[in-house]
C-alpha cells in the first residue's frame, strides 16, 4: 500500500513532545503551593486597596459646597458656603484661600453647633497674600 506525502509527515503526537520526551528536565514540584501563594497575596493586596478607597471616601454624612467666594480684597477673601449635616451633630469645617499658584495664603477652621441640618454661612478669611480662590477644604462632624 502506498502512502502519500501528506500521511508520511502526519505526526499523531504533540507537536512540541510530552514531558516523557526530556528526560533531563527537572519536575516541578511544589507548583500549586506557588499558585496558592500568588493568589492569597492579590486577595490581600485587592482587600488592603479596596479598604484604602473605602477610608478615602470619608464622611458622607456632612456634604459642603461653596456658593460664592469674593477675593477682590488684597487682604482676605470672602467665602459663602453651605454644608449640609446630622441636626444633631456639630460640624467643623476648614476655610482655605489660595494665590494664582494655588499655594495657600490663608486658612482657618470654623465650627458648626447642632441644632440646623442645613446651613449657609458667609465667612472672611484673611490672607497672608492676594488670594485668587476661597474653597472649604473639608468638613468633618465632631
Amino acid at each position: 500500500m502506498a502512502t502519500s506525502e501528506a500521511e508520511k509527515g502526519r505526526h499523531d503526537g504533540p507537536i512540541l513532545g510530552t514531558p516523557g520526551d526530556f528526560p533531563d528536565r527537572p519536575e516541578r514540584k511544589g507548583r500549586f503551593v506557588v499558585h496558592v501563594v500568588i493568589a492569597i497575596l492579590c486577595a490581600v493586596c485587592a482587600g488592603g486597596w479596596g479598604y484604602v478607597m473605602w477610608a478615602a471616601g470619608g464622611d458622607t454624612e456632612v456634604s459642603n459646597q461653596v456658593i460664592a467666594f469674593d477675593a477682590s480684597s488684597g487682604d482676605s477673601v470672602q467665602i459663602t458656603f453651605e454644608v449640609s449635616k446630622p441636626t444633631d451633630r456639630a460640624v467643623l469645617c476648614q476655610l482655605q484661600a489660595t494665590d494664582v499658584n494655588h499655594v495657600e495664603v490663608g486658612s482657618r477652621e470654623v465650627n458648626i453647633p447642632p441644632g440646623e441640618g442645613y446651613v449657609r454661612l458667609t465667612e472672611r478669611l484673611e490672607t497672608s497674600a492676594p488670594a485668587t480662590s476661597g474653597a472649604v477644604h473639608y468638613c468633618y462632624l465632631v
